[in-house]
């Protein structure tokens, strides 16, 4: 990736479908982490992790580029504003280690955080964004359908999500936000093969990566 954010923000638990299916509760405001930009890789580079921390999860998301700096904005209109391009990425979480974290107490950036743990589609332009509580994408897996997202089902709306965020750290232009993750996360396997496919406007966007052997 040529351009690094200075940061990736994430949502965690913000499809009920999902939460409920790790066995957590369904928060009644945003759960936010961050991502380094040293875990941002692009699709050819392909997955890869530690396999002596367990597992990886795929966790595909609609992902967002901020182009205008948001400091504690309460504006939605404002908050959607800032939004230059989408792209779906893939939150990638060593499920064993999180749950081992969770379990002591502790946070879960050893789990989150690591080199290559961000994967990001190309760009593609906001306006193909009509409605964003309309935005349809899949994730297929060895061409199995794994996950469907769809921003209706959100806990929380994208532009509820930017107000929120803006409230804790301001998200300064550049910044890569993604909106958390439907049901259907599942342990990664080598020679996988991944395509995500976003409904835009115009056409559908599809691309692919893939488990390294």
């Amino acid at each position: 990736m040529s351009t690094r954010p200075s940061k990736i923000v994430c949502v965690g638990r913000s499809y009920a479908d999902h939460a409920k299916e790790l066995g957590n509760a369904v928060p009644d405001r945003p759960v936010l982490f961050i991502k380094p930009s040293s875990s941002l890789i692009g699709l050819d580079d392909g997955i890869s992790w530690n396999s002596a921390l367990g597992s990886c999860h795929h966790e595909c998301e609609l992902t967002l580029r901020i182009d205008q700096t948001l400091k504690a904005e309460t504006d939605p209109a404002k908050a959607l504003a800032a939004i230059g391009a989408v792209t779906l990425g893939l939150d990638l979480t060593l499920r064993d280690l999180q749950t081992e974290l969770k379990n002591k107490g502790q946070p879960w950036e050893r789990a989150k955080s690591f080199d290559g743990a961000c994967v990001l589609a190309d760009w593609v332009d906001v306006s193909e964004i009509e409605d964003w509580k309309n935005v349809h994408y899949t994730l297929e897996v060895n061409d199995a359908i794994r996950q469907s997202g769809d921003t209706a089902l959100l806990l929380f709306p994208i532009a509820e999500m930017l107000c929120d965020m803006s409230q804790a750290f301001t998200i300064e232009a550049g910044d890569v936000v993604m909106t958390g993750t439907p049901a259907g996360v599942a342990a990664l396997a080598a020679g996988d093969q991944l395509k995500m496919t976003l409904k835009g406007q115009s056409q559908d966007f599809v691309w692919t990566t893939f488990v390294k052997a």
